[in-house]
């Protein structure tokens, strides 16, 4: 057994850059009890890697070797004796089916003599191929290395029990100088990112001073985030039907809307360790930072899967929902999916939450998207207001002038002419409403709220 295999990603930090295509390679997935691995082979799926078996033993995990260690022969000598055409004859990876400990690492490691990830491995595996910004990639760096640093400890316990050159006197063995060089990298990475931190965070502060609001995308992995970002803001972003296909931050403004910003960035996933996950805080805040949160997920999910991936997104985001100053809306997305029995199920579970202010919508056939943008907009600037633009006096600017000033502040949704006058039927910002009635205080009359005040 070598260190690369089972350090984070089979790359880890003595092999230099770590593989990044894992597509064909073929593994056998480990599992104690009777634990869903649905999830876990989506994950496996998303970078190609093909599950050949799932090998499933009963009773609890074994502290030092995840299974007993009867089992765990009988699969090495699978591994090593499988016959040509057998499924087993192309494995180079086993995979556990739980956040595994070092101890566990290694020691399987060693009696399989192959390669072998946990689920947090997978994921960084998985963050690894799909890193494409500086950001993104010094956020997996750092959650790699920290994940290798821990199972690197491992490794040089057990190679150092008992006694050994350099170890308890005044010399160091190699990979304790490894172990020393990698908290160095991990240190500089920390201050680049929270650089780039604090440039996020002077950018919130700039758009929010300008009067821009935002709103944030937040919810389960494949939630349909990015689909809704595309179908509300019209920007080009990566759509696909994968987990994690978003690392970084997007954002971009609603389209049809007055200075509304959509911010989507990576999704959430249970059972993730806060180590791991604390690196990609700074990312998360780009969309928690916001004035107007869309708890976001998939309609199309059983109930139980439903209200387990509620339950994770409403945990990482609870800070955000104790604060009065941040409203929050629940969007069940892919309703094109789902029937109305289904309707009805979801909205028992959202209510079941603690949640409430549902929208059903589909990025796909369009259902749900207007009411779901005009609900964003009530709720971050009000009911839509008719404004009247009077006529000028001799010497006053024409209404055409009166009108670009007010369409640049807002949103007009409809237009009449009154007489000599002209309504506007406008969703504006009430501070910026405010401001353009101070420059024409004889031109401009709010004279009603609401697309019903509008219309006959």
């Amino acid at each position: 057994m070598t260190q690369r295999d089972v350090l984070a990603g089979a790359g880890g930090v003595l092999l230099g850059a770590a593989r990044t295509d894992h597509a064909g390679r073929h593994a056998v997935l480990l599992v104690r009890g009777d634990e869903d691995t649905s999830e876990f082979v989506d994950l496996a799926a998303t970078m190609g890697i093909v599950i050949v078996e799932v090998v499933k033993q009963r009773g609890r995990e074994d502290p030092r070797t995840y299974l007993g260690r009867g089992r765990l022969d009988e699969v090495a000598d699978l591994l090593r004796s499988a016959p040509v055409g057998h499924a087993w004859r192309e494995v180079d990876l086993v995979l556990f089916h739980a956040n595994a400990t070092p101890r566990q690492l290694v020691a399987t490691s060693t009696v399989l003599e192959v390669e072998v990830w946990d689920r947090v491995r997978l994921l960084l595996a998985l963050f690894t191929a799909h890193a494409a910004s500086v950001e993104a990639r010094t956020q997996v760096r750092i959650a790699r290395l920290r994940s290798d640093r821990t199972v690197l400890r491992e490794v040089i316990s057990q190679e150092t029990t008992g006694e050994r050159a350099g170890y308890g006197g005044a010399g160091a063995t190699g990979a304790t100088e490894v172990l020393v060089a990698l908290g160095r990298e991990i240190e500089g990475l920390r201050r680049r990112l929270q650089r780039h931190a604090r440039a996020q965070s002077e950018r919130r502060r700039q758009r929010t001073r300008s009067g821009a609001r935002t709103v944030g995308l937040a919810g389960y992995t494949n939630a349909g985030k990015s689909s809704l970002f595309r179908a509300l803001s019209g920007k080009s972003v990566l759509v696909e039907d994968r987990l994690f296909s978003t690392l970084e931050t997007t954002v971009g403004r609603m389209e049809a809307s007055p200075r509304v910003l959509l911010a989507d960035t990576i999704g959430f996933i249970d059972a993730l360790p806060s180590e791991t996950l604390e690196a990609f805080r700074a990312t998360l805040a780009e969309a928690l930072e916001c004035d107007l949160l869309l708890l976001m997920a998939d309609a199309s999910d059983d109930g139980d899967e439903l209200l387990r991936r509620l339950s994770t997104s409403i945990r990482e985001v609870q800070d955000r929902l104790e604060d009065d100053d941040v409203d929050v809306m629940v969007v069940m997305t892919k309703v094109d999916l789902i029937d109305d029995a289904q309707r009805k199920q979801v909205t028992g579970l959202v209510a079941e939450v603690g949640l409430h202010d549902l929208h059903f919508v589909s990025s796909h056939t369009g259902e749900g998207m207007t009411e779901l943008r005009d609900s964003i907009l009530t709720r971050l600037h009000g009911p839509a207001r008719v404004v009247r633009i009077g006529p000028p006096a001799e010497d006053g600017r024409p209404i055409a002038a009166v009108e670009d000033t007010v369409r640049k502040a807002g949103l007009v949704l409809e237009r009449r002419e009154v007489g000599k006058a002209v309504d506007l039927l406008l969703w504006c910002d009430g501070a910026d409403l405010e401001r353009l009635m101070a420059r024409e205080p004889d031109r401009l009359t709010v004279i009603g709220e609401g697309v019903d005040a509008f219309r006959p």
